[in-house]
């Protein structure tokens, strides 16, 4: 799995997600910037309630990978 490819419509669910994700605030594998509109390049996620390209469940521990929700400059760290 490549974090940077996990961008776009992005959907927060409880459960049946594609992946299980860390919030953190260092040491993150993924700088992510929520946006409104065009969540076309890495890090980059426009939250959805429905036609998501992932679905994502947001874990305490043991998520599949770390992102911080940052305002600028996201990507792979």
């Amino acid at each position: 799995m490549n974090v940077a490819d996990i961008y776009g419509k992005i959907q927060l669910v409880d459960n049946f997600a594609d992946y299980k994700v860390e919030v953190v605030d260092s040491f993150a594998d993924l700088h992510v910037q929520k946006v409104d509109c065009f969540a076309d390049a890495a890090g980059k996620w426009e939250i959805v309630d429905s036609f998501a390209d992932y679905k994502i469940q947001l874990v305490n521990s043991f998520g599949d990978f770390k992102i911080k929700f940052v305002d600028s400059f996201p990507g792979v760290q």
